[in-house]
C-alpha cells in the first residue's frame, strides 16, 4: 500500500470549505487527516507526527531553518478577521495593569495580542493561558481573547450596542447584561500597520523523502483547486454546515478570509517577524 501524506486539519470553521472542496474532488486515497487545534498541530508537525500542516506562522517563524511552507497559502485577513477577538470591561488604552486571559488553544493569535500591546500601545499586560469556557471567563475577568468558532459564536450571540465606540474597537456588545469593549486583532493590526495578518502557514519539515514531496506538490494543487471551488461555491457548503450559525453570516466570514499568499501578507509576516525577534519572542 502507498504511504499516506499524514496532513493536519484545523478543527475549526475558517478552513472548513478548503476540506470539503478536496472531499468532494474525488481525489485518490492519498492523504492521511489528522484534526486539532492550531497549538496541537503545531506540536505534532514538530515531533514529526505530521508531514504538512496549516500551522500558526509563529511556528515557522521560530525555526524557519526546519521548515518550508507552500508558497500560494495561508490563512490570512487583510483587516477583521472576527475569529480572533479580545472582549475586555475597558477600552485595550486602559488595560495597563490588567490581567487578560487568552485561550489555550491558539499560539500566533496570543503573540499578535503581545505585539498589538506593547508596539502599538506601550504596555506590557499580563496575559495568562487558561482553558474556561467563554461565558465564564467572561464573568471572573477583565479581557479574555477566544478564537475560531468560539469567537464566531460568541460575536454572534452577543447584543451588538449601537452606542458611540472608540475608532479602534470593533464593537460594542452586551454579553450576560454586561456591557464589553469587542476588539478584533487582525482589525487592530491593519490599523497600526497597514498589512495583512497571516495567522497560519501551510507548513512542512524540510528533508522529507522524496515520495513525500511528491505527495506535498500533489497537494498544493489539489489545494489550488479547492480555494477555486470554495470562491464559487461558497453559498452551498454554507447551507451544507451544521454549526449553529447562519448560512449568511458564515459566507461573510470565509470572504474575509485571504487563502492565497499575495505579496502584502509576506509583507504584514516579515513585520510580525520583526516586532516578534524585538521583543525577545522567537529565541
Amino acid at each position: 500500500m502507498p504511504e499516506k501524506l499524514r496532513v493536519g486539519r484545523i478543527s475549526y470553521l475558517n478552513l472548513l470549505p478548503i476540506f470539503m472542496s478536496l472531499e468532494n474532488m474525488n481525489i485518490p486515497d492519498r492523504y492521511e487527516i489528522i484534526e486539532g487545534y492550531p497549538s496541537e498541530l503545531n506540536r505534532m508537525l514538530r515531533q514529526g507526527e505530521l508531514d504538512i500542516s496549516p500551522s500558526s506562522s509563529i511556528e515557522y517563524l521560530r525555526d524557519k531553518g526546519s521548515y518550508m511552507y507552500l508558497k500560494g497559502h495561508s490563512i490570512s485577513s487583510d483587516g477583521a478577521i472576527r475569529s480572533i477577538l479580545m472582549f475586555s470591561r475597558v477600552p485595550i488604552d486602559d488595560l495597563a495593569g490588567h490581567e487578560i486571559m487568552v485561550t489555550h488553544q491558539s499560539e500566533t493569535s496570543v503573540a499578535l495580542l503581545r505585539v498589538i500591546l506593547r508596539k502599538f500601545y506601550g504596555m506590557d499586560c499580563s496575559i495568562r493561558v487558561i482553558d474556561e469556557p467563554f461565558y465564564d471567563a467572561l464573568r471572573k475577568h477583565s479581557a479574555y481573547l477566544t478564537i475560531g468558532d468560539d469567537a464566531l459564536r460568541a460575536i454572534h450571540g452577543a447584543s451588538v450596542l449601537d452606542i458611540e465606540r472608540p475608532e479602534n474597537c470593533h464593537a460594542m456588545c452586551s454579553v450576560s447584561g454586561q456591557v464589553f469593549y469587542v476588539y478584533d486583532i487582525g482589525e487592530l493590526w491593519k490599523l497600526h500597520t497597514g498589512l495583512p495578518s497571516v495567522y497560519a502557514l501551510w507548513t512542512y519539515r524540510s528533508g522529507l523523502p522524496e515520495a513525500k514531496l511528491r505527495l506535498i506538490e500533489a497537494l498544493e494543487k489539489d489545494l489550488d483547486e479547492a480555494v477555486r471551488r470554495t470562491r464559487l461555491n461558497m453559498e452551498e457548503i454554507a447551507a451544507m454546515c451544521d454549526v449553529g450559525l447562519p448560512p449568511e453570516f458564515i459566507v461573510s466570514f470565509w470572504r474575509g478570509i485571504t487563502y492565497g499568499l499575495p505579496e502584502d501578507c509576506l509583507e504584514g509576516l516579515g513585520l510580525f517577524e520583526r516586532y516578534l525577534r524585538e521583543m525577545g519572542m522567537l529565541s
